[in-house]
């Protein structure tokens, strides 16, 4: 584990302390190879570290645009039509197990038995097979034991084998599907996602908490208790599907951990940690300063994409950690750092924004004023 110090003050994210120095001013009159430089010292954690290099838009030798070139015209379409018939195939999947089921409508279908078994396996079947088609085609997984877990007590074990959350590092869209197919657990979503064409019903089915994000009324707090609610209901029935957290909130080149906030610690239940990275030769699968267009075309031209999986043990919390939410949370973190080498970073969301704005030469101040 390493702690980053090079980069701009923090943006004071929930469950940690700040710092007072602000964010200096953009270089001016520096050739744009030095800003550039400048930029991804201070904002680490979103800087490419690919061929395609800052926004996406790096130069390319002839022999890497020819070979962009035909994954357009050869590889994307292939994938783009065998993604769509899975998201369709899922879609029936789970139109079939909801006929005459209460609670779509208000959003969770009571899904129960044989119904609610055919959508887990599908989901993870299916999800496994978008992988695939995305190039992930072998997924090495890696699960991790430490020297003391023999002094968990015998009557928390039941405990640890059954956590109400998956607490992941967040570095693409593509944590999800792996999630997906390794556990189909439920996420927190925008109220949106509800409504929209196929995704909608599949995410009802999956028990997914939509929240309205874009309203004033629906602050942390709101967001904070519905997790916390699910938590709770996770212990108490074995039925109700786990939640995917991303405690960061945002997504980072994968080589860094942002503070956590302390929403899913609130709850005082088992986690499951489980730390992600995307090794890459060319392009990297890890969201970070791309618009999604063309995150999305660069890698499904890729033929093939690697991801790692590191699954540690359920960690328990303490009476301390029990008692301070903020304890839990940074002990968690740190927890990831150290197992999956990851630099820890006071950056947040305020940051990215603002190394966005610098890369299309707009103001960073500007941002700020913006939701995500």
């Amino acid at each position: 584990m390493a702690v980053d110090t090079t980069t701009a003050a923090p943006s004071h994210p929930e469950g940690d302390e700040g710092g007072e120095e602000a964010v200096r001013p953009l270089l001016s009159g520096a050739p744009a190879e030095v800003e550039d430089e400048e930029l991804d010292i201070r904002y680490a954690p979103y800087a490419r570290r690919d061929a395609y290099g800052p926004m996406g838009r790096g130069p390319l030798s002839a022999a890497q645009v020819a070979r962009l070139v035909l994954a357009g015209v050869v590889l994307l379409p292939l994938r783009l039509v065998a993604g769509v018939l899975l998201v369709v195939a899922y879609y029936l999947v789970c139109r079939v197990c909801t006929l005459f089921v209460g609670g779509v409508g208000e959003g969770r279908p009571r899904l129960q038995g044989l119904r609610r078994e055919a959508v887990l396996r599908a989901g993870r079947v299916l999800s496994r097979a978008m992988l695939f088609v995305f190039g992930f085609y072998w997924i090495p997984v890696s699960d991790r034991s430490f020297p003391n877990a023999e002094d968990v007590p015998k009557d928390h074990y039941e405990e640890l084998e059954r956590p109400g959350a998956i607490v992941s590092n967040h570095v693409s869209y593509v944590d999800i599907l792996y999630h997906m197919s390794a556990s189909s657990p439920s996420f927190v979503a925008k109220n949106s996602v509800s409504k929209l064409p196929l995704i909608g019903l599949i995410s009802k089915c999956l028990g997914c908490i939509f929240v309205q994000r874009e309203s004033k009324c629906s602050d942390s707090k709101g967001v904070s208790g519905a997790v916390t609610e699910r938590l709770h209901e996770v212990s108490q029935d074995e039925n109700s599907p786990m939640i995917l957290l991303f405690p960061e909130g945002t997504t980072t080149n994968g080589d860094y951990l942002l503070p956590f906030k302390t929403g899913a610690f609130l709850a005082r239940a088992p986690l499951q940690p489980v730390i992600l990275r995307y090794p890459c030769r060319r392009f990297s699968p890890a969201w970070d300063s791309m618009d999604g267009a063309r995150h999305v075309f660069l890698l499904l031209c890729q033929f093939a994409n690697y991801i790692e999986v590191v699954r540690l043990p359920v960690y328990y919390p303490s009476e301390q950690e029990k008692q301070d939410p903020r304890v839990y949370a940074n002990n968690v973190r740190k927890l990831l750092a150290t197992e999956g080498n990851l630099v820890l970073s006071n950056l947040g969301l305020a940051e990215k924004r603002a190394y966005h704005a610098a890369l299309n030469g707009n103001s960073p101040r500007a941002l700020h004023q913006k939701d995500d």
